[in-house]
């Protein structure tokens, strides 16, 4: 029976880094704000001057006030100035940690909901980083902040069917290509939390190196009947975040499903669980992770450090909190690693970990 490990692991995200603070003072001197409604300014100011879980978040943005007054031209420049060179960034750290070239490379897979081009964005990434020319290239687009874990599988199919030896896995977000205020709710939060990185993955049939990071099972549970839930829709040429109070507790719902669907196709229990490598979607969405998990905040540290330090990556997300948990000596045996978001669609997969 093949086998899929993790060979190599890489983020990236934009020089440009600012506190929530920043935010919030460089909101109230736009002329922007000024248009905004009563509660609509009121909620800006309690979630970016709140404790919500974020201190800062990296944006490519050069300056703060870029943000305002976006055109669909300018969001779309946006997204094609960044989200090619960021992927490109993690892919390099993802080939450096694997010891391993671009030639060795079969196959990239590219996730993203942030923007679209056509050619994708594996046609930009495979030229920059030099990858053969007969590479297999998938783009996968629309799965928002899940689309990590369906990524992965893909790549463990491609190792599985063959003859794909090693796989590239990519996932970038250039949130801030969507940012724009209005005074609907989802669209001002969205501001607040998301920020732009990417992560990456060498994923091959054998392991590699000193660290052992085996793919061991997987699943999957989609519920279209909330899709309104979470979603982004297109609305006056520019994408617009749908974002619904129920998203913490259905996620959490969702998330306890596959876990335990997982744990028992595998024949596991819950308390072998050794570490927890979850998407930190938002501070609510934690806390209601924590509840339905059962989970401490010691579980749920990598998370929450990386929500602290970089907001909601969406799809990049569990890619740092991977490399976080990881460089924090985190013990050895089963892990637990999920992704949740547009769908409404959850996603789960059961690592082995030795370092």
């Amino acid at each position: 029976m093949s086998r899929m490990f993790i060979t190599g692991l890489g983020t990236a995200r934009p020089r440009q880094r600012y506190t929530q603070k920043q935010c919030w003072e460089a909101l109230q001197n736009s002329t922007q704000f000024e248009t905004l409604q009563d509660r609509s300014r009121a909620l800006l100011r309690k979630v970016l001057t709140g404790d919500n879980g974020i201190a800062t978040r990296h944006l490519a943005l050069d300056r703060l006030e870029d943000v305002f007054g976006p055109t669909p031209d300018s969001l779309h420049a946006r997204f094609l100035q960044h989200a090619p060179a960021l992927a490109t960034q993690a892919a390099e750290s993802a080939l450096a940690d694997s010891r391993q070239q671009p030639r060795d490379i079969d196959a990239l897979l590219i996730s993203t909901c942030t923007g679209y081009l056509c050619p994708g964005l594996t046609s930009y990434v495979s030229q920059r980083l030099g990858l053969r020319p007969d590479v297999l290239t998938l783009d996968l687009v629309g799965q928002g902040c899940g689309a990590a874990v369906p990524n992965l599988r893909a790549a463990e199919a491609l190792l599985k069917a063959g003859p794909c030896r090693q796989v590239l896995s990519v996932c970038v977000e250039v949130c801030s290509a969507a940012f724009y205020l209005d005074d609907d709710p989802g669209v001002l939060i969205s501001a607040c939390l998301f920020g732009d990185g990417a992560g990456a993955a060498v994923l091959a049939g054998e392991a590699r190196g000193k660290r052992r990071m085996e793919w061991k099972a997987s699943g999957s549970l989609l519920d279209p009947k909330d899709r309104d839930l979470l979603r982004f829709e297109h609305q006056g040429g520019m994408l617009r975040n749908v974002l619904s109070l129920q998203v913490p507790a259905v996620a959490a719902g969702h998330a306890e499903h596959v876990l335990r669907r997982v744990l028992t196709e595998t024949g596991r229990a819950r308390p072998e669980i050794a570490g927890w490598v979850l998407h930190p979607g938002g501070r609510d969405v934690l806390l209601a992770l924590g509840r339905r998990l059962g989970l401490s905040e010691h579980d749920l540290r990598w998370s929450a450090a990386v929500l602290r330090e970089f907001g909601n990556l969406s799809s990049s997300s569990v890619y740092f909190v991977l490399q976080t948990a990881l460089a924090d000596s985190a013990p050895n045996g089963p892990w637990w690693l999920s992704s949740f978001g547009a769908g409404f669609s959850c996603h789960g997969a059961l690592l082995e970990i030795e370092q």
